[in-house]
């Protein structure tokens, strides 16, 4: 798992996922104006990477900015679907690479998301919540109903206000908090209640009018455009929803919290680099130098009263022991005492982090029985999958083999009939023409007849002529 934080790292661990991926992209597009992520989406279709794009019915730009968006992204030979109707908005920005590997993140891809405000990325492999992006990703293409997976997959208005509810009640210590706009009632309300049981809250965006009392600053850069919360400095949250009414339950924002040392520990980092700029940390430092300086003076002006005392009670020198005897039990007695609450203090953290070390444990032996169930289903039903399949095209297989064979036998059947046909034909030929040959020759024969008797008549005729001439 690792962290993407904008703008320190730039639009670059975006364009290598997109650049190296070979089998497939799904990705949801809220907002798209860098020509560099478009060039990379069109060079992944040219080398025959699918392409999916899910864009939203609806945004603030209307329709005729939807529209131009669905035309970029379909000259890059992508495919685009928009989303249902049914929420205010589709809000979330994920994108899977591969089927493998999962980017939830904070930010759009615009040149003043990524380049002029603070935002962060989140990328896992982790296959549980890889394949909860996949079955999100399908039903908001598909336009069918989603329900909630894994705890740790935060969806908006699913699972969210439930989930992160919890997260920010579970909160020990500390409580560091990125959120522009931090209005809902009850998520403050949850905030007020770790304050009053002694956790630091501290916020980076603005505050609703019922946060007052509560430690907020203004954030000290351009822009904030990022939901994040670190939680006692081992767990964090990241995603698109904030606590804000609209955010937890009327649009579509996807988030998860994570426990990677690494992201969660350079998340709380870049908090405190940020809250270092704020107006208020300026004016604790101011603070802190202005109280060192005046204890200093108080401490010099003491120790010239201790020796103008000195000086005078030179003579009670016995008095002044016995003082400092009964300052020194004091202060003994004083020390053993702060002894003590610090080892009771100590005795009552390490319980807490006991219980609270069991309950993790706990949670994560949970979350990897129920993994490795889910995978073992998910091997299972992969399995019987492959084999209906392969059952399929084998069925598919015989019904062509019996087609073609259908097909040779017609073949040789019609082929066979023809050949007969044509027999029968030249036969019928052969002995019309061996019957006209003999009418001919009957014929002839008559004719030959007639004409040998009509030379006979004229002959005899030409006989009788001549006798008579005689």
């Amino acid at each position: 798992m690792s962290l993407i934080v904008e703008p320190d790292d730039g639009i670059g661990p975006i364009l290598s996922a997109i650049n190296k991926a070979k089998t497939g992209i799904d990705i949801g597009i809220f907002r798209l104006d860098r020509g560099d992520v478009a060039k990379a989406l069109h060079a992944a279709v040219a080398r025959g990477v699918p392409v999916r794009t899910l864009i939203a019915h609806t945004n603030r730009g209307g329709d005729k900015r939807l529209r131009k968006l669905e035309q970029n992204l379909l000259k890059t030979g992508a495919s685009v679907r928009r989303t249902d109707d049914d929420l205010r908005r589709y809000h979330n920005k994920i994108m899977i690479v591969d089927r493998a590997r999962l980017y939830v993140l904070g930010f759009n891809y615009t040149a003043l998301d990524v380049d002029k405000s603070r935002s962060f990325g989140l990328v896992t492999k982790k296959r549980i919540l890889v394949r909860e992006a996949i079955k999100l990703f399908e039903a908001d293409s598909l336009r069918q109903p989603y329900s909630a997976g894994p705890k740790a997959f935060i969806v908006s208005p699913v699972n969210a206000r439930e989930r992160l509810a919890i997260f920010l009640r579970g909160a020990r210590k500390q409580l560091l908090v990125y959120d522009p706009k931090l209005t809902d009632p009850m998520m403050i309300r949850i905030l007020h209640e770790r304050r009053a049981a002694g956790v630091s809250v501290r916020i980076l965006g603005t505050l609703g009018k019922s946060g007052a009392g509560l430690t907020a600053e203004k954030f000290p850069g351009r822009r904030l455009h990022v939901r994040a919360i670190v939680r006692d400095g081992r767990q964090a949250f990241m995603g698109s929803q904030g606590l804000r009414k609209l955010e937890l339950d009327g649009r579509r924002e996807v988030g998860v919290i994570v426990t990677d040392p690494k992201v969660v520990s350079r998340m709380a980092a870049v908090f405190e680099s940020d809250w270092a700029l704020t107006d208020r940390a300026k004016q604790d430092i101011a603070d802190a130098k202005k109280d060192g300086k005046t204890v200093a003076k108080i401490e010099a002006a003491a120790a010239a009263e201790v020796k103008a005392e000195v000086v005078a009670r030179s003579e009670a020198k016995a008095e002044a022991k016995v003082e400092a005897k009964v300052e020194a039990k004091a202060e003994e007695k004083a020390e053993a005492k702060v002894a003590k609450v610090e080892a009771k203090e100590a005795k009552v953290e390490a319980k807490e982090a006991k219980v609270e070390a069991k309950a993790e444990k706990k949670e994560a032996k949970v979350e990897a029985k129920a993994e490795k169930k889910e995978a073992k289903a998910e091997a299972k039903a992969e399995k019987k999958e492959a084999k209906a399949e392969a059952k399929a095209e084998a069925k598919a297989e015989e019904k062509v083999e019996a087609r073609a064979e259908e097909k040779a036998e017609a073949k040789a059947e019609a082929k066979a009939e023809a050949k007969a046909e044509a027999k029968v034909e030249a036969k019928a030929e052969a002995k019309a023409e061996k019957k006209e040959a003999k009418a001919e020759a009957k014929e002839a024969k008559v004719e030959a007849k007639a004409e040998l008797k009509a030379e006979k008549k004229a002959e005899k005729k030409a006989d009788e002529a001549s006798g008579q001439k005689n």
